[in-house]
Order: structure tokens, then C-alpha cells, then sequence
């Protein structure tokens, strides 16, 4: 490894002014915050736009020496896509529906066949066409629909999640004057394919405060409330039943859910299908006569349902009196999901870290969806109809490309639809390993490694690590195209399923948030410190990556462990933990206390204070960092990277590049188009090789 770096030999970067403000508690504690002046709702505040846009530029200025590097890894990554690609089509209500892309185009292009595939095409949305002019575009979801006539849907052309709804005449290609703005992306027509329901968003804190209906034909300023929520913690969302009999609102807090549901045909009333209960949560689908409903609600002796179980109501049933177990709970399998057939059911689950699926048949018999691998990724795919003995699904392992399979239920017959095109990659030249790490309170911590074949574990190698640890998300050992330019190079890439997810049941999850969080961040310590004790790594060339959630793992491991990684990736990092978690008008505050804490209470206010990356920065050497975040984000807005990296600049004794990179014109996902998110990848693994000494030729 080279001890000095191209981008180690940079100008001297932005200062931007102190300016004092006191942060307050209910209970009367106070912080200072210097650099809360950043924040500007509005996005127009010239000073912080200045600060922003110096930022910009000190990245330019160290990563311009880097940019061969930067355009050989775009290059690389897109010359491995299949630029003419399409997905697997699926048939509902007599059509078959599905994406493609064509050569050179940035978006999609989402078309229907009537009858067959070998049937006349019909373009819904040439998004290339919706996008044009716009720096930023999202097609967020559509829904046709009952009788196939007229499609509704949602975009945002700023990034920050709040769409307009619009719809279109799909006989005459007419885009109807109905408008409505400040909407979530969920929607479900009636069965008069008239009336539309959707979700109200509040205009600042975002949050999915009502449902309404819409007639086509009427002004949006007369639609009427079908519901609203009184609860701030609860998020709110809309769809169709699996036999399309029923139109739901689905509500549902980090700990508690409740459905409401009316006829489809009629739904002039929403009937709760069982009360709230705290730590109560349940999600239903309808077939036949009867609700599937997946639940942690005790069994009748009060035993607990931690991991989940499926049970069944009838027709009418409001209470969790009416519930019969269909599929026990149990500690060691962890129920994720499940789909309804006319003559089975589809249950994904966990077992161990790995996921399978199981088939519940309609004799009581069971059996499993096999794998191929040791370690892999396995979950549900689109299955739009229920009177089919098809399965679809979709498997993958960090070696083997997203593959989808149709697996006949009766006969045992498995298909395969589809495999990523990935150009160029042989899979047969890489290796992946299943690996346990031991964590410091003794708990075995499941790992996923990846590399070229001919690597040796001989402590040399550079390693890049990946978690996020939050919100009960699963991290599975995935296919990454573009990891493939690293492992070309020599380097080892490892994720971390680390407590916070759910990869190990929902105990995992518990386990890693609330009062549990640090153990998030001592399992990715520990096992980067049991990756390079193995040889998988030099101890000097580790590199450590995460995002939004993850972006504060990234952040409290760098306080914890600075001397530990040489290299921090951090996107959208949540890393102001304690003032956003004080501001219900912020997005996502308020829904968010059963997962980190409410700090108006003292116990929590102390222990996130703790952990909380801005707050716990203090003057030592960090490493080398690249902070990415977006001016229009709506989930972790762009003051709390912008203010890390002024604060980290107070303090850091060390010699090491801090880049803040922002985007001017995208939200939390970072710029639309399927090529522009390359460019900013390229640019974050040509200073992640540059800062540890990798060669940046490639293979």
C-alpha cells in the first residue's frame, strides 16, 4: 500500500461561520450547536447554498487527478448492463405487463401486450419522455384500472417523495385534467373505475396524515376524507386485496398495526379488522371466504409470537378473538411474508440468516422451494394472479446475478424466466463464503464474503465492509454488479448482517434498537476486527460503507474505532440523531420513536446522546471520508451531513480527505436515471482505491 494518495495532496478545505444556538429538551438539558443555522427548510438560504457549493468544489479539487480512474469504473459498471434489457412479464386481467429499456436511455419504458406477448404493444409511460428537461424525475408506481380503460399515477420531479397524481385514458391516449399534489405514492381504484383512493401526505413533516377519495371528472379541492389519523407515529398506506374483493388502509407504527377495509364493489365503509393493540402488529390478505393474517399476537395462553405466525378469520370478523393458527410460531423460524393461492400458500421466511420459502398446500402438506448455494438470497417475485399452480420467485447469492424462476406447485416443475444479463461476468472466477464472527457479548454475528478467485488470506488485501442495522431491513447476500470492478482489483466485499436487521429473527432486530443500538455498532467493529484476524483483510486497508440509517453506523464506528478503518463511504447519513429526534415538524421524527427513542424522555435523550455522530466528535485523527447527500432529501435532510462535516473539520487532528458531496438537485436515492448513479459510485470507489492504495487498472 502507498502511504501518500493522489487526493491526500488537496487544497485547503471550506470553512463556513460558527454562529451560537442552543438546542433545548423538554426536561431542560441543552446542547450547543454552532452550525444549526445550516438547516433552511426552504433551500434558498444564500450563505448555506454558498457553503454547499464550496463543498462541492473542494471535492472537485481533490478528485480531479482521480477522474480517469472515476470514467474507467462508469465505464466498467455500464459496459456490464444490458442497456436493451426488459423484466420478466406478468399477466393480470388479461394483459401482460412489464419494463424495458433501450440503448442509450436513461429510464424506462412501461408497456402492456393484451392476450399474448406476441400481441401489439402498448406504452403506457415512455419516462424518457416524462423526464426531458427535468434534472430530476421519478415514476413512482401506477395502478390501471378494473376494466383496463385508465390508469392513475404518481411522480415526483423534485426527489423529495411528495408526488402529484395524474391519470390517462389508455383507448384514446387522453391525460385527463384531474390533478393532485402532496400525495403519497399508494393508490387503489374502486371497482366503478371512477372513484380513486389515495394518501394525503402533510406538507412538511410528510407524514401520510389522511386517506381521500377522488372522482374523476371533480376538482381535488372537493374530495372527500375517507379516513384520517390521529396518531403521528402511524404511517398509512392503500392497496387492494389479493382476490380484489376488498380495498384496505393499512396503518402501522414500528410496533403496532391496524387494517380498515371496505367492499371494493361498494366502498362507501372502512371496517377495522382488528384494533390497534401496542406491540400488536399484523398484516392481512383476502381469498375465498376467509383473511390471512400475518401476526406477533400471543396465542390465547399469552405465549408469545415473536418471530410471527399466520392465522385465519372469517368474513366479517373484527376482533382477534375470531383468529385460528394456521401456521404456528417459532423461535427458531421467522415468518417475512406470504402470498395466497387457490390451492396453496407461499410463505418466506428466515432460518438461520438465510431465507427459503415454503409451500403450505392445500392438503396440509409442506414442502420447501429449494437452493442452489450454501449462501443466497431468496424471496417472492411478482405473482399477480392466484389461480395458478406457478410460483414465482427470485434468487440470488453475492456469485449468482438475480435469477427468476416459476416453480409448479403440482407438478414440481421449475422454469427459469430470467437471469440479470450481466456482460462479461463470469461467475465461475469469484468465491463466496458464509462466514460467523463473535461478538464481544458472545453472540455469533453471520457474514457474507465475496472475492476473485486466486485471493489469499494472507492479511494483505483491502476490504470494503457494508451494513445498515436498522429497522428490522435484512441485508441478504446479494448480486452487485458494480462490487465486481472491486473484486477485480484484489479486493475482498463483505456485508455484515448485523443486529438491527432481521436476518436472525426478530429477537436480531430487537436486539439493535431502542436502548439496544450500540450493539449495531460493536457487531460491525467485531467483525472487521474478525475479518482481518482471519486474513481476509490488511488492518490498514479496511474500508467501511453504509447509508441513511447506515450512515450513522458509519458515523458511531468512526467516533468508536477511528483508527480501525481507513476509509468511511457514508451516504445519507442520520447522523444528528438527538436534535432530529427533538423536531416532530422534521420528516419521519415522530413515526420513528419506537425504533430510536424519544429523547423528550431523559433515558433516551442520554443514551442517543452517547452514541449520536455529531454529538460525540471530539479532536483525534479520523479517517479518510466521503460524505454523499442530497439538497431535496425528505428523510435525512441535507443540514445534518452538512453540519457533520463542518463540526468533523473543528476537530479532526489527522491529515486525511473529508469530501462532502451534495447533490443540488436529487433527494435520498441521489440523482434519477439508471446511468447518473453510476457517475457518483464511479467517483466514490475511484477515492475509495486511491485512499487504499488499490491498483486501479482492473482485470
Amino acid at each position: 500500500m502507498t502511504n501518500t494518495t493522489v487526493a491526500a495532496q488537496v487544497p485547503t478545505p471550506p470553512d463556513v461561520a460558527r454562529k451560537p444556538h442552543v438546542v433545548e429538551a423538554p426536561f431542560g438539558a441543552t446542547r450547543d450547536d454552532p452550525y444549526y443555522w445550516l438547516r433552511d427548510d426552504s433551500r434558498k438560504d444564500k450563505e448555506m447554498l454558498a457553503y454547499l457549493d464550496a463543498e462541492n468544489a473542494y471535492a472537485d479539487a481533490v478528485m480531479a487527478p482521480l477522474k480517469p480512474v472515476q470514467d474507467k469504473l462508469y465505464e466498467e459498471i455500464v459496459a456490464r448492463i444490458k442497456q436493451d434489457d426488459s423484466s420478466v412479464p406478468y399477466r393480470e386481467r388479461g394483459y401482460w405487463y412489464y419494463t424495458r429499456f433501450e440503448t442509450g436511455k436513461d429510464y424506462p419504458i412501461h408497456a402492456r401486450r393484451k392476450g399474448t406477448m406476441e400481441g401489439p404493444e402498448e406504452i403506457l409511460f415512455d419516462v424518457n419522455a416524462m423526464a426531458e428537461g427535468k434534472d430530476y424525475f421519478s415514476l413512482a408506481d401506477y395502478e390501471v384500472s378494473q376494466d383496463n380503460r385508465i390508469v392513475a399515477w404518481t411522480q415526483d420531479d423534485v426527489g423529495r417523495r411528495q408526488y402529484s397524481i395524474h391519470f390517462k385514458n389508455l383507448d384514446t391516449g387522453e391525460v385527463y385534467p384531474d390533478v393532485i399534489t402532496g400525495a403519497a405514492y399508494y393508490t387503489a381504484w374502486a371497482d366503478d373505475n371512477r372513484t380513486l383512493f389515495y394518501v394525503e401526505n402533510d406538507p412538511d413533516t410528510l407524514l401520510t396524515v389522511r386517506t381521500k377519495k377522488h372522482v374523476l371528472g371533480t376538482p381535488a379541492s372537493e374530495d372527500e376524507i375517507v379516513y384520517e389519523e390521529a396518531d403521528d407515529s402511524f404511517y398509512m398506506g392503500i392497496s387492494r386485496s389479493r382476490d380484489d374483493r376488498y380495498i384496505c388502509i393499512d396503518l402501522g407504527s414500528t410496533v403496532s398495526s391496524e387494517l380498515r377495509c371496505a367492499p371494493a364493489a361498494d366502498p362507501a365503509a372502512f371496517t377495522v379488522l382488528a384494533p390497534r393493540e401496542q406491540d400488536v402488529e399484523y398484516d392481512a390478505d383476502h381469498l375465498g371466504d376467509s383473511w390471512v393474517i400475518r401476526t406477533n399476537a400471543p396465542d390465547a395462553d399469552g405465549t408469545p409470537a415473536t418471530n410471527f405466525k399466520l392465522v385465519t378469520a372469517p368474513d366479517g370478523s373484527t376482533s382477534r378473538r375470531d383468529w385460528q393458527d394456521l401456521v404456528s410460531h417459532r423461535d427458531d423460524v421467522f415468518i417475512e411474508d406470504f402470498d395466497l393461492f387457490d390451492g396453496f400458500t407461499a410463505i418466506a421466511e428466515r432460518s438461520g440468516g438465510l431465507e427459503r420459502i415454503r409451500l403450505l398446500k392445500g392438503d396440509g402438506s409442506e414442502e420447501y422451494v429449494k437452493a442452489d448455494e450454501p449462501a443466497y438470497s431468496m424471496g417472492l417475485d411478482v405473482n399477480s394472479e392466484h389461480d395458478t399452480p406457478w410460483l414465482r420467485y427470485g434468487y440470488t447469492s453475492m456469485t449468482t446475478p438475480e435469477t427468476t424462476y416459476e416453480l409448479n406447485v403440482e407438478t414440481g416443475e421449475r422454469r427459469r424466466l430470467k437471469q440479470q444479463p450481466v456482460l462479461g461476468y463470469d461467475p465461475a472466477k469469484y468465491a463466496t463464503e458464509r462466514l460467523w464472527a463473535t461478538a464481544r457479548d458472545g453472540t455469533r454475528i453471520p457474514v457474507s464474503v465475496v472475492y476473485r478467485k486466486g485471493f489469499e488470506k494472507d492479511g494483505k488485501a483491502a476490504l470494503l465492509q457494508y451494513a445498515y442495522g436498522s429497522y428490522g431491513h435484512s441485508i441478504d447476500p446479494a448480486f452487485s454488479a458494480t462490487a465486481v470492478s472491486l473484486l477485480d482489483r484484489g479486493m475482498v466485499y463483505a456485508i455484515a448482517h448485523i443486529r438491527g436487521g432481521q436476518e436472525m429473527g426478530r429477537k436480531w432486530y430487537d436486539d439493535g434498537k431502542l436502548l439496544h443500538k450500540k450493539n449495531t455498532f460493536t457487531d460491525f467493529i467485531d467483525v472487521t476486527d474478525f475479518l482481518v484476524a482471519e486474513g481476509y483483510a490488511a488492518p490498514d486497508r479496511v474500508a467501511a460503507h453504509g447509508g441513511s440509517a447506515g450512515g450513522l453506523l458509519m458515523g458511531a464506528i468512526t467516533n468508536m474505532a477511528p483508527d480501525k478503518y481507513r476509509v468511511i463511504l457514508s451516504q445519507v447519513p442520520f447522523v444528528d440523531v438527538v436534535t432530529t429526534m427533538l423536531d416532530p415538524s422534521i420528516p419521519l421524527t415522530t413515526v420513528e420513536y419506537d425504533e430510536w427513542g424519544n429523547p423528550e424522555q431523559q433515558a433516551y435523550y442520554d443514551y442517543m446522546l452517547s452514541y449520536s455522530p455529531y454529538d460525540n466528535l471530539a479532536p483525534r485523527a479520523y479517517p479518510a471520508m466521503f460524505v454523499g447527500t442530497g439538497l431535496w432529501d425528505s428523510q435525512v435532510q441535507y443540514w445534518e451531513p452538512a453540519k457533520y462535516v463542518a463540526r468533523l473539520r473543528d476537530v479532526d487532528t489527522g491529515a486525511m480527505p473529508v469530501l462532502l458531496r451534495t447533490n443540488m438537485d436529487a433527494g435520498h436515492g441521489g440523482k434519477s436515471g439508471r446511468f447518473r448513479k453510476y457517475r457518483e459510485l464511479s467517483e466514490m470507489y475511484a477515492f475509495l482505491l486511491d485512499q487504499l492504495g488499490v491498483e486501479s487498472g482492473g482485470r
